[in-house]
């Protein structure tokens, strides 16, 4: 499941920067033909659509696109296994602890250091 969110996460940057490039590459509405004549009415010279060319077209379809490999990335980033803690924790968690039984009855303490603090702790 790892190799699939890089991959799809490769192909989500790849889309948006070509999404970015094809947007600097094209012109403008009022850029078109009507624009020469004043007015600003260029969106209504070639009908109230206008035209739609090979750079708008494929702006669409790597849009879907994105569009698509974002949900995907969702819903593959919700799916993934919850980790819970550390490695460190991990690690404390598995390591048992064996205590020697004492003869006498008394429980058995932990051996303190001379620097430590562990004798400070209530009981």
């Amino acid at each position: 499941m790892n190799w699939l969110f890089s991959v799809v996460l490769t192909v989500h940057i790849l889309v948006g920067l070509a999404i970015i490039g094809l947007v600097l590459m094209q012109h403008g509405k009022g850029a078109d033909m009507g624009a020469a004549f004043g007015s600003g009415a260029s969106g209504s010279l070639f009908g109230a659509t206008g035209s739609a060319n090979f750079l708008s077209r494929t702006t669409a379809i790597l849009a879907t696109v994105f569009f698509v490999t974002s949900l995907t990335l969702a819903y593959v980033a919700s799916n993934r296994p919850k980790t819970t803690g550390s490695l460190m924790q991990d690690q404390v968690q598995s390591q048992t602890v064996s205590q020697p039984a004492v003869a006498g009855g008394e429980p058995a303490t932990a051996p303190a250091d001379a620097g430590s603090k562990a004798k400070d702790i209530p009981k």
